[in-house]
């Protein structure tokens, strides 16, 4: 029995959603609304969820609009945000490689970004807008160098991630001794900067952000159902009317582009491009890089990784790059033991 499907339509772009897959979307977003309300309420000057609510819709005092607005909104926006783009990203490079482990912090973007950002920060001493656009262009930079080297007659899935994996090893190398050879203020902001944290964002953080994602999560989603076709492989998807090498480049484009501003945003978070897409597909059981739901728990992920790094020790709140990074951890420790078990079988 063929499963119902959910179509959206919207200025010439049409979205076919299983409904378990609609359904597990919308659980992921209710499940975010809690997260959000507590983490604008929760803190040094703590406000009740009906202050907050009361000041999200303009009738909150002076000085709950500015500890909501001024001091939390922007985190949290920028958390959900964030999240979501790494979960499209990790998405889109999970579906391109055919990889559970093709996500951009495994094979080299992230990093590249990183790079990018430090060169600015020890080398020129940029500012916020400097240090963004050096990592928008590193990872740019890394993105075409790992494609053209891993080109060979057609794009290989393996041969991307082996090739990212070496780029990422370099470049951490590079960004190490970039430190290393930095003055002390230098090389401790970009230290900070590289364990990724949404301390002191702001509006300006929020922006860009949110305009690569209504730029580009549409442009990913238009690729979606050649990047499902291309999930069977070059030879099946030829035939079936995909242009393999042209859809994979746009797809890779997105989610460089994805990667990038995210990085600029809020440094390396690791973990939540490499687990959001596949936690997604547990809920919702479908076939194909599943953007949206990748794209809901990426944020959920995320908002609820930074509001527990700053709660679970409020004496010294946790940069949320650190709590993403020991998650990984435990999450790659899972997938190598379902991998085991499933070989065993």
């Amino acid at each position: 029995m063929p499963s119902r499907t959910i179509t959206v339509r919207r200025r010439g772009l049409s979205i076919a959603l299983p409904l378990r897959g609609a359904l597990a979307v919308l659980l992921i977003l209710f499940a975010l609304v809690p997260v959000f309300v507590a983490a604008l309420a929760v803190g040094e000057y703590p406000l009740s969820w009906g202050d907050v609510v009361r000041t999200l819709f303009g009738e909150g005092t002076p000085q709950s609009e500015f500890i909501v607005e001024t001091l939390r909104l922007p985190r949290v926006l920028d958390a959900i945000l964030v999240g979501a783009a790494l979960g499209v990203a990790g998405a889109v490079f999970q579906s391109v490689t055919r990889n559970p482990l093709g996500s951009p912090d495994v094979i080299g973007f992230t990093q590249g970004a990183a790079a990018g950002a430090v060169l600015e920060l020890v080398v020129f001493g940029g500012g916020t807008l400097a240090v963004s656009a050096g990592a928008v262009a590193g990872g740019v930079i890394t993105a075409a160098l790992v494609y053209l080297l891993a080109y060979r007659n057609g794009l290989q899935g393996y041969r991307l991630v082996l090739v990212g994996i070496g780029f990422s090893a370099m470049l951490a190398a590079a960004t190490a001794y970039l430190i290393a050879r930095a003055d002390l203020d230098a090389a401790q902001g970009a230290q900070i900067w590289l364990v990724g944290s949404l301390n002191g964002r702001g509006w300006e953080h929020v922006v860009p952000v949110a305009a690569a994602l209504a730029l580009l999560l549409p442009a990913a989603l238009a690729l979606a159902p050649a990047l499902r076709t291309l999930e069977l492989g070059d030879r099946a998807a030829g035939p079936l009317g995909v242009a393999v090498e042209r859809s994979r480049l746009f797809a890779i484009a997105a989610g460089v582009g994805l990667t990038a501003v995210a990085t600029a945003s809020v440094g390396p978070v690791a973990f939540v491009a490499l687990a959001s897409p596949q936690l997604a597909r547990r809920l919702t059981r479908t076939s194909g890089p599943g953007l949206l739901g990748a794209a809901a728990m990426g944020a959920f992920v995320l908002a609820l990784s930074d509001f527990l790094a700053q709660r679970l020790f409020p004496s010294t709140p946790l940069p949320v790059g650190v709590f993403t990074g020991a998650l990984g951890g435990l999450y790659l420790l899972w997938l190598l033991s379902t991998e085991l078990r499933g070989a065993g079988q």
